[in-house]
């Protein structure tokens, strides 16, 4: 008996031991989804429905983990990445598709990120070219002087500042009655409403996630015996990102009148101050800053990443971060590029929180083209690791509803 405890043991510690040098994809990915935008979008759904939308953000687990873990089956199986993979299975004209729609999300998301860095900034009297010049440095220095797997660490490291917003939610002292009398109230029929649950969506399953995971776990030579590993690293992360979706609705709709509804934040400086009450003003400033800048950084090096490799697979250059500049001169220029060209529209005075909302409903409106070729690529795979059966009606059942409600509710919450 001792003798069978100790191997169990043994393997158990090898298994965790494997998930630590298997894991980051998942978690970065989705340490990424909860951007700048995105905490703007939980924000204003705290402001304006008080804790209506927070179901939502739990049965959006499972689906984007759903959604993800397939992306972790093509990287693993297939070894390429997802605009190169359509190329292959469905031609060129389809790929160049698919990847005109990434371009248009990263280019929206990194606008969203750098504008909260910008308002970030302006919390603490920072000017806001000051801001963009130390984030757009700090973002190149990443990229050219490590490799992948430093990238993802200093990914990781710096997303952890979010965590801050679990701490927040917690001093903002949510009622318990209020709270769970209000999340199974939807008012379904209120085109405002189906706005913000159109932005809700498209805020949490973004086009560049997919195409973000897949790479990545391409670029780390994860193989088909990391399929288990790197589930739970996707998992962890689905749960992670979407308790501080939660919290940061919860903190928001506790502090605007113990929970009642009808505010509206129309910058970062009022959703600061909505968050902040319970903690005292440099306090919540401070908390509220790592948590936005934490948020900001990471899904600005992954989508900026996710342009220029993307780009890389259908151009034909270099694409890996385990090439020096010298060596994949396009694949660095691009991200720089992308980089100083989103900053420089970022001072041009754009607003932070109509372009975030913007882009997760464009997010959302983007669905079918995005959900649709990742449930085609998993079809497709070898056995036994297609998509087939009972599970693969589920899927396709989930995808087609989230993809076509998160249209119909953008589309609802516009011309509403």
């Amino acid at each position: 008996m001792t003798q069978e405890v100790s191997v169990d043991s043994e393997k158990t510690i090898g298994f965790w031991r494997h998930f630590g040098i298997v894991a980051g994809p998942g978690i970065v990915v989705m340490l990424a989804d909860t951007d700048a935008g995105s905490v703007i979008t939980a924000a204003q759904s705290g402001a304006e429905w008080g804790y209506r939308l927070l179901l939502l953000q739990v049965i959006l687990i499972p689906i984007l983990f759903i959604v993800q873990e397939l992306t972790v089956r093509l990287g693993v199986v297939e070894k390429r990445g997802h605009a190169e993979l359509i190329r292959d299975k469905f031609g060129a004209g389809w790929a160049w598709v698919s990847v005109t729609t990434l371009l248009i999300a990263c280019i929206g998301a990194l606008l969203s990120e750098l504008s909260g860095l910008a308002g970030v900034g302006a919390l603490i009297g920072v000017p806001a070219w000051l801001t963009m010049l130390l984030s757009v440095g700090a973002l190149v220095l990443i990229a050219v002087t490590g490799s992948y797997l430093t990238v993802e660490r200093i990914a990781m490291a710096v997303g952890a500042f979010e965590l801050v917003f679990l701490f927040v939610a917690w001093r903002a002292g949510p009622g318990v009655a209020d709270l769970a009398a209000q999340s199974v109230d939807i008012p379904a029929t209120d085109p405002k409403y189906l706005y913000l649950v159109a932005t809700n969506i498209g805020a949490v399953i973004m086009p560049w996630m997919v195409f973000y995971q897949q790479s990545a776990v391409v670029e780390k030579k994860l193989r088909v015996s990391d399929l288990p590993a790197a589930r739970i690293d996707t998992a962890i992360g689905a749960v992670v990102t979407q308790m501080i979706m939660g919290s940061v609705l919860v903190a928001t709709a506790a502090a605007l009148s113990g929970g009642k509804t009808g505010a509206s934040l129309d910058t970062v400086e009022q959703i600061a101050g909505a968050l902040t009450p319970s903690l005292g003003i440099a306090t919540g400033k401070l908390l509220f800053g790592l948590g936005v800048s934490g948020a900001a950084m990471v899904a600005a090096i992954v989508v900026t990443l996710t342009a220029a490799r993307t780009l890389g697979e259908l151009l034909g250059y270099d694409h890996s971060l385990e090439r020096s500049p010298s060596e994949a001169p396009w694949f660095y220029a691009v991200y720089v590029a992308t980089l100083v060209a989103g900053a420089a529209v970022v001072l041009s005075g754009v607003n932070l929180v109509a372009l975030s909302v913007g882009v997760q409903v464009m997010n959302a409106l983007l669905l079918p083209i995005v959900l649709g070729f990742l449930f085609l690529l998993a079809r497709r795979l070898p056995e036994p690791y297609r998509l087939r059966g009972v599970y693969a009606a589920l899927v396709g059942v989930i995808i087609a509803v989230t993809a076509v409600f998160g249209v119909y509710s953008g589309l609802s919450g516009i011309w509403g």
